[in-house]
């Protein structure tokens, strides 16, 4: 990772300008002296601390006791962004550092190797409309995924992404803007990809993939894109709503989420199945106040989402359906209170039902380039009992 590092600099010794922006704006931004690429160098890193009780003797109606407590650094990341040969060829190229960004590795799927790689990914711009982009990155899944982890409203994602979403995969997409009327933009992107999520380096694993999304913003664009940012960071002068919907196929999955989760083992591919996700979500801010709401339903191709080899179950996809709404009002002195409500259902023989109610409150000292965030979770499950989780974090961006 130091040699990185070191890149980064030597480049910036042949450039014609270095500079050092603003706070939150790239530890170091470099342009070729001819125009032909630009980059710009960041880094972030999330700390974070959890305590958590659980109730015991529910039945009995006893209290929360036994508090377990966890520190760690949630997230830490390098990022590299710009363009090559021409600002219509976009590249971003981001690694995580830290173990819970790596982990998952250490198996032959992924050659026995830390996950590193983030992104790796480049997008060419036809025209105004059309672009397509290939390598390794988010797809186009439900909009929590896909908002950054340095841009959440609360501490971390909620159940319903943890359980449902699509995550990244190497694959080829095809997007496209529009402006049909007024106000009025629309978003299009189909994307074909491998299957196994970020990283594998065995080869394809049962099938193909296919996700297909469709955007609408009936009035208007949000200012920096915060269509794709938690809290109100920019306060919207004027109503604006982001309406999506997306279609997953992944044909065969390997694993038992999808890209997530763990390799199933089959003598026989044709006995692994498909998994088939919808999701519909929507965004809204307008001032200081802002909606966030997402519905997920996962499904298996087959009658039952376990897999059967010889007729003994060999694994157990992980399906069923979840929702979240989370809003929030973010004060002139950019304090935000805000909360979270959480439902997951999944079938019976995958999981228990779990909800979740959160509150949280937030101190934006810049943006989301610095800030502290804190909430309380409680969460009320089907058969096990009930637990009570308390979460601060320091996030800091260049």
């Amino acid at each position: 990772m130091s040699m990185i590092i070191a890149s980064c600099f030597l480049c910036a010794s042949y450039a014609q300008s270095v500079t050092a922006p603003k706070f939150g704006k790239g530890l170091i931004n470099i342009m070729a002296a001819d125009s032909t690429f630009s980059m710009k160098f960041g880094m972030r890193f999330q700390n974070l601390v959890t305590s958590t009780w659980t109730k015991e003797d529910e039945e009995l109606g006893g209290s929360f006791a036994n508090p377990e407590t966890n520190f760690l650094i949630r997230r830490a990341r390098f990022k590299f962004d710009g363009y090559a040969y021409t600002p219509k060829l976009k590249y971003k190229f981001e690694v995580g550092l830290s173990n819970r960004d790596q982990s998952g590795g250490g198996t032959s799927e992924f050659s026995n190797a830390p996950r590193y790689i983030l992104d790796a990914w480049v997008q060419y711009q036809f025209n105004k409309n059309w672009a397509v982009k290939f390598g390794q990155g988010k797809l186009p899944g439900n909009r929590e995924r896909v908002i950054s982890s340095g841009n959440l409203q609360f501490v971390d994602r909620s159940r319903v992404n943890s359980r449902y979403n699509i995550d990244r995969d190497f694959g080829l997409h095809i997007i496209h803007t529009a402006n049909p009327s007024g106000n009025i933009y629309t978003k299009l992107i189909a994307v074909v990809y491998q299957g196994e999520g970020r990283n594998v380096t065995a080869g394809n694993v049962g099938g193909l993939g296919y996700t297909f999304r469709g955007e609408i913003l009936p009035f208007g664009k949000f200012a920096s894109k915060g269509d794709y940012i938690g809290s109100s960071i920019k306060r919207e002068s004027s109503p604006k709503l982001s309406l999506g919907v997306s279609y997953d196929v992944n044909k065969r999955a390997g694993k038992d989420r999808g890209q997530n989760g763990s390799f199933i083992t089959v003598s026989d591919e044709d006995n692994l199945l498909d998994l088939n996700t919808v999701f519909v979500d929507l965004m809204f801010k307008y001032q200081g106040f802002s909606v966030m709401a997402e519905f997920a339903d996962k499904k298996s191709s087959g009658d039952t989402p376990q897999v059967i080899e010889n007729g003994a179950i060999i694994d157990t996809y992980y399906t069923g359906s979840g929702i979240s709404m989370q809003a929030g009002y973010m004060f002139a002195n950019n304090y935000e209170i805000a909360a979270r409500y959480t439902a997951i259902t999944p079938e019976e023989v995958v999981d228990q039902k779990d909800n979740r109610y959160t509150l949280g409150l937030n101190k934006f000292i810049v943006g989301h380039k610095l800030k502290l965030q804190t909430d309380v979770t409680y969460r009320d499950r089907e058969f096990s009992n009930d637990q009570l989780t308390y979460r601060l974090q320091m996030d800091l961006h260049f």
